[in-house]
């Protein structure tokens, strides 16, 4: 009986352990893109509420993907729009995956996971509702158009963070 009680608290301790090192998340969110991939069309949302206007955040753009990417890259169309109806696009690009063809992140059985910057040092001046949308510019070397549908990605979420 010692044992088991023993264990016991060892799985308690590490998973309040795991628990505690993500405590300066926010919000952390994501949407499923389902099967037939991310149409350029299709824009991701995410609404936020906000009651802090004096700390600054950190804000990811989280891609979960599998090995059907088939690039190295990806184009992300964003907008942040504020409570008073200003809002902020932004035209990203980040690297997916290596010369190889191996996804950079966190993989994790036949899905990779990749944390990509997308704002840092974010003060929210207005309390309210903000809204965050994304969606996929990405396009054959050499091509203007962007995919019509880009497949591999599984989802896409957002993350905001309090600065230590």
């Amino acid at each position: 009986m010692p044992k088991l009680l023993a264990k016991i608290l060892l799985l308690f301790f590490l998973c309040l352990g795991m628990a505690s090192c993500d405590s300066n998340a926010v919000f952390d969110e994501y949407e499923n893109i389902g099967k037939d991939g991310w149409a350029h069309k299709d824009t991701v949302q995410f609404r936020v509420q906000q009651t802090d206007s004096l700390n600054p955040y950190n804000l990811f753009i989280n891609l979960r993907a599998n090995q059907d990417y088939p690039y190295r890259n990806i184009f992300l169309i964003t907008s942040m729009d504020f409570p008073n109806g200003k809002v902020i696009k932004d035209t990203l690009e980040y690297n997916m995956a290596k010369p190889s063809g191996k996804l950079l992140g966190h993989s994790s059985g036949n899905l990779t996971e990749s944390k990509l910057w997308y704002k840092e040092g974010v003060v929210f001046p207005e309390k309210g509702g903000y809204k965050f949308s994304v969606r996929q510019a990405t396009r054959k070397n050499g091509q203007v158009k962007p995919d019509d549908t880009l497949h591999g990605v599984t989802d896409v979420g957002l993350r905001i963070e309090k600065i230590k």
